[in-house]
Parts: C-alpha cells; structure tokens; sequence
C-alpha cells in the first residue's frame, strides 16, 4: 500500500525483540527488510507450496497471486519508503501505547473485552488472533491473559495477585466469536477441529476430570 500511494514513511508497532528475537535488533529504528520483501521465487511459499511451482506446475496466473506477495525491495528502494518501530521511539507498553494511540491518533477501543483476556485494544484487525493464543493455551497451559497480565506486572501497572485472579477468569476462554467462520476457513467440522486440537495436549499439563480437560497445575 505505501509503494502504491507512494508513502515513504510506515511505522511498524513493537521489534519482534519483545518476543524472543535477540535483543540488539533493538539497537536500529528500521524493521529488518526480509520481515517484508520479496525473496527469490523459490523461497516463496504459499500454502507449503512455492511459487515455482504454483505457477509452473499447478498453472496459477502470476498475476492472481500478486495479493499475497511481500514488496519488492527494488521498488521500495527506488521510492526510498522506510519501515520504522514505533518501540524504538517510545517505550514499548501496550496499554500505554493505547493511550497514545487515542490521543494522537483517534483510535477506538473495541466496544467488547477481547476473548481470552481482560483488555479491549487486541487484535481488533484479525478474526484468527483468538485462536493462535487459545491453542497456545492448550500445547502450553499458558494463555493470552497470562501473557497481559505478566506484562502488565512487569510494567508495574497491576499487582500479581491481580493478575493471577485475572488468569484464572479469563485464560483459556474459548474465542467462539468467529468459530464458525474459522471452521468454514480451515475445512473443518467441529469434531475433527477439536480431535486434532487435543492431539497437542501435553499430558504432563493436562488431565480429564468430569469428561472435561483441565490443568494440573495453575498459577497460584
């Protein structure tokens, strides 16, 4: 979008060096290129199939897969557009973030608590969202209010005992908002959805009480 309506200045949110990336990418403001360029074709991968062969072989129009491709560094280059992190000018808290992005921004907090945590500024753009941090919640008995509320510890703006009462409410909750949709998307019927969810079930994290799954151990 920045290449077709000539923008040459995009911010990026948070360095994934908040996430477990090393921490030096926090030295530069620029977003690194390859998180966003094109690569050679054969290192394109659409589906687990690459582009060689989508086009080659499977006979796709080049041009019915141009939506789904990252920019070309060339053109980037040539209209000297730059990604930068939003993290690397501000210190990066999420619910100070929000506060900032109201007042300099207008941005609008969703009118409904987020599924499987407390705030209402989450993945307000991405209907899948839910379901990334509620099968991390099963493969690893840690949910999306565990990951907010220890933020939010660390950030000094909740003490613990508030945040363990707000894991125990909220993490794990199922996002069923657009479940339907999510299983129209994946091909799934419910039964096969759930069939192949609990296959991921640690059995040192989980155990069958009253015909439900439940944690061995919760934060206390």
């Amino acid at each position: 979008m920045a290449l077709r309506h000539k923008v040459p200045l995009v911010f990026f949110g948070e360095n994934e060096a908040e996430y477990g990336n090393p921490i030096s990418d926090n030295r530069s403001p620029l977003r690194a290129k390859n998180y966003f360029t094109k690569a050679s074709k054969d290192k394109i991968h659409l589906g687990g199939v690459s582009l060689t062969e989508l086009i080659e072989k499977h006979k796709v129009e080049p041009a019915d897969l141009q939506a789904y491709l990252p920019a070309d560094d060339a053109q980037l280059e040539e209209q000297g557009v730059k990604v930068h992190y939003l993290g690397y000018y501000i210190k990066w808290i999420p619910q100070e973030s929000y506060y900032y992005a109201v007042e300099h921004t207008g941005f609008e907090a969703n009118p409904e608590r987020t599924e499987g945590t407390y705030s209402k500024y989450n993945s307000l753009d991405d209907r899948i969202d839910g379901f990334h941090y509620w099968t991390t919640y099963v493969k690893y008995g840690i949910g999306r209010a565990t990951y907010d509320a220890a933020q939010e510890v660390r950030s000094g703006h909740i003490e613990r005992e508030e945040a363990v009462a707000l894991v125990h409410r909220f993490d794990g909750e199922f996002p069923k908002k657009y479940y339907k949709e999510i299983l129209e998307y994946l091909g799934m019927d419910e039964k096969e959805f759930h069939a192949t969810v609990d296959k991921f079930r640690s059995p040192h994290l989980w155990e069958r009480r009253d015909g439900e799954w439940k944690l061995k151990h919760r934060v206390s």
